[in-house]
């Protein structure tokens, strides 16, 4: 039995986006590359959630000081710890991640195997420290979306942004059997990716690399794009909205995700103003995933 050492949890609550990754930023600086684990997830009621899983137990106080400094002091009194155990751990990744069936796409864990359906395009994901194992409404949806888009659609360049586990750019590439071009600004993230590509006999085909944004110079050499698939966060996208409209061939289309439904209006806005318009719109657990075209 494959047994994970036991992790020990800090983990609290903070009001905005921005105060989260300033905080996220700050543990991440701070604690080297397998020291720690952070990663922050939105809730549905606005505020973030902050967790930060260490190898050996952490020095509270010093990390109380550090949420002091990031944050506020009222943030940092409410830092809760815990560990978790390694017995729980595994076995709430195998009972939790059951099949996620996504049109013609199921993602599964490597203990369901055998319960893909023949007919099912299987893509193998394993819960890691990057995100998107089809379990997130934002990753189904985006899959539904791609589902939609390859009935009637034959994209030749496509680029995974933010690709986290790489799920997007894997499916596209087993579907179209064509090169995928995948991001992230993440390095285990990109690690993850190539990973999981490989696992997944796609590894010829997802170029997965580092990059902020559209910085990159493998962007020009693949682009222009003609489907671009994007599950990040609200904020991100209406930032990349001018640089992704540029990198988008004309006609082409996006598949964006990672945003609340409330804050889909105005994600949306701000691609319209590029030249993009909105053709799907699909809202999974309170989240939105929105398939977009760009006219000329």
């Amino acid at each position: 039995m494959n047994v994970t050492p036991s992790t020990h949890r800090a983990s609290f609550a903070i009001g905005d986006e921005q105060a989260a990754k300033r905080v996220v930023d700050v543990l991440t600086e701070v604690f080297f590359d397998g020291e720690a684990a952070v990663a922050a997830f939105e809730r549905p009621d606005g505020r973030w959630d902050v967790t930060v899983h260490f190898a050996e137990a952490p020095d509270q106080n010093l990390l109380r000081e550090l949420v002091t400094n990031a944050a506020s002091a009222e943030i940092a009194g409410t830092l809760a710890f815990d560990t978790v155990e390694a017995r729980d751990w595994v076995k709430a990744s195998l009972e939790d991640l059951v099949p996620v069936p996504a049109g013609r796409f199921v993602v599964h864990g490597a203990h369901d195997r055998e319960r893909v359906p023949p007919n099912k395009l299987a893509i193998e994901i394993e819960a890691a420290l990057a995100f998107g194992t089809g379990h997130h409404g934002t990753t189904r949806g985006c899959l539904l979306l791609l589902d939609h888009v390859l009935k009637a659609y034959q994209p030749r360049r496509v680029l995974d942004l933010g690709t986290g586990t790489g799920v997007l750019g894997i499916a596209a590439a087993k579907a179209l059997k064509t090169g995928v071009l995948a991001s992230d600004i993440d390095p285990p993230s990109v690690r993850v990716a190539r990973e999981n590509a490989r696992l997944n006999e796609a590894g010829h085909l997802v170029q997965a690399i580092r990059a902020t944004g559209f910085s990159a110079p493998e962007f020009s050499q693949r682009g222009p794009f003609d489907l671009v698939l994007a599950n990040i966060l609200a904020n991100p996208l209406r930032q990349l909205a001018t640089p992704m409209a540029r990198q988008l061939a004309p006609g082409a289309l996006a598949i964006l995700s990672g945003l609340l439904t409330h804050q889909a209006p105005a994600v949306i806005m701000a691609y319209r103003a590029r030249g993009l318009v909105p053709l799907r719109h699909l809202r999974i657990e309170g989240w939105s995933s929105l398939l977009l075209r760009k006219v000329s």
